[in-house]
């Protein structure tokens, strides 16, 4: 039987909104320190190895969240599964999917591994890095990647304890490692001028500590979310079941940093200086994106496992105080950024022409960027009551296609070929999309009224 745990939240009864934000805040530090301690990379490249270097760290942003992304995608998959058993108390089904799930991350890592250092090289000159930071940029990627095992282990195992509302632990752990990222970082940059490659050397570091303390926790548990070697193995249902519900959210992932590519790639197209500011400011909206993101994976975490209890009347309710929270969390951080954005971007890099290519993104992302968050709920909530295709098909026609239908005819003109008129495609991507999935939502929640009731009629049907 499962013991009380302090660090386990009862999505299934009781008011939802304290218990969202007891779930999200946690996870969202855990992301905005994840984000600082890789700011910290920028910072110490920048400030300490120059803007080449800088470049060709920034330049693999794209690249990198395109090739993990479909691995992570998986995890959402045993996240959604362990959720919905755990939340039907089935204790077998639960320990499987998990056993599952961590042997699937160890394959991933290993793919994800050969994939970058093979073939880092040929994939940067595909994006048209520029040929001054390509040296540097595939060194970085291919250090980079041989930490790919660690990462997914990490990842895999944050999924499985957010699916019982575990988002403290991986938190403590992350902190940590991020911490010795840090420390690694002024040691291999500063102290042995190792420019990009002490950058990415440090970084692989943190993320074995990361996943060696994520798994050392889980195989000391006492309940069913035990991690046991002995266990590890594939389960054929529990991975055809992950397949389902990840691989979907796998593509949804890769689609979006496709699109992403392309768009850095035309970024690339404007010369080191843009580039840099550029990345820059990536950094700095990523503390947004990371903050609404936490209640997309709350949006998850709750309605799987109210649907694997049988509570179909919180569903709606945790749907619309999630996009409540998340819009508000938009609003608030994403026009901060912009009112704060020229400090913040001084941190990255001394140069005036360097921080105005960063405002213009920030000006156009970071003030909308609530829309994303919006459209990310609205996938967690679809996800979780087990539609996974429907998120996928609608990015990829309102946001990735949009997006390359507009950088492949406008903005090829000359009128239109400017910074702001490429980083308009994201809003307008997120609002396209956005409206679609409601339309979905309501269609599967009436399926799911329609298949309730039916159940409800053969119960009385076979009890007269």
């Amino acid at each position: 039987m499962r013991q009380t745990n302090q660090y386990k939240i009862d999505m299934c009864n009781g008011p939802i909104l304290p218990k969202l934000l007891a779930f999200a805040v946690p996870l969202m530090c855990s992301s905005i320190l994840q984000l600082l301690f890789n700011a910290a990379d920028i910072v110490v490249v920048g400030k300490f190895a120059g803007d080449d270097a800088l470049a060709a760290v920034g330049s693999n942003t794209s690249l990198i969240n395109l090739l993990t992304n479909f691995f992570l995608g998986l995890s959402i998959g045993a996240n959604v599964l362990v959720a919905r058993f755990y939340g039907a108390k089935e204790e077998k089904e639960t320990s499987e999917t998990i056993h599952t799930a961590m042997l699937l991350a160890v394959i991933s890592g290993i793919l994800l591994t050969l994939i970058g250092c093979i073939g880092a090289g040929q994939i940067l000159k595909w994006m048209n890095t520029p040929k001054e930071v390509l040296p540097l940029a595939a060194t970085y990627l291919r250090i980079y990647f041989l930490g790919m095992t660690a990462m997914m282990l990490y990842n895999f195992g944050s999924a499985i304890l957010r699916a019982v509302g575990d988002t403290k632990r991986p938190l403590y752990y992350l902190a940590f490692a991020g911490v010795i990222n840090v420390l690694l970082n002024l040691l291999f940059v500063v102290v042995f001028d190792m420019s990009v490659a002490g950058v990415a050397l440090a970084t692989v570091i943190s993320q074995c500590i990361s996943a060696y303390l994520i798994i050392r926790c889980m195989m000391r548990e006492k309940d069913i979310i035990r991690l046991e070697c002995k266990k590890l193995r594939i389960h054929k249902n529990r991975f055809l079941n992950i397949l389902r519900i990840g691989l979907p959210a796998s593509f949804q992932g890769m689609l979006f940093s496709f699109s992403n590519v392309i768009i850095q790639s035309s970024v690339n197209s404007f010369g080191n200086i843009v580039v840099a500011g550029n990345s820059a400011a990536q950094n700095i909206e990523g503390f947004v994106y990371v903050s609404m993101n936490a209640f997309h994976q709350a949006t998850i975490s709750f309605t799987s496992q109210n649907i694997g209890a049988g509570r179909y009347d919180r569903i709606n309710k945790i749907l619309i105080q999630a996009e409540l929270a998340v819009i508000t969390v938009g609003l608030v951080l994403g026009n901060l950024c912009y009112v704060f954005g020229r400090p913040m971007l001084s941190i990255f890099t001394s140069k005036a022409v360097t921080q105005d290519a960063g405002m213009t993104r920030i000006a156009v992302i970071c003030t909308t960027y609530c829309l994303c968050g919006m459209m990310d709920v609205m996938v967690g909530s679809l996800r979780g009551l087990g539609y996974s295709v429907i998120p996928t098909i609608v990015s990829l026609i309102g946001a990735c296609g949009l997006r390359l239908l507009w950088i492949f005819t406008f903005f090829r003109m000359e009128k239109f070929h400017t910074l702001t008129s490429l980083y308009l495609t994201y809003p307008a991507s997120w609002i396209v999309t956005t409206i679609a999935h409601i339309i979905c939502y309501i269609i599967v929640r009436k399926k799911l009224e329609h298949n309730l009731e039916q159940k409800s009629a053969n119960v009385i049907d076979v009890n007269p």
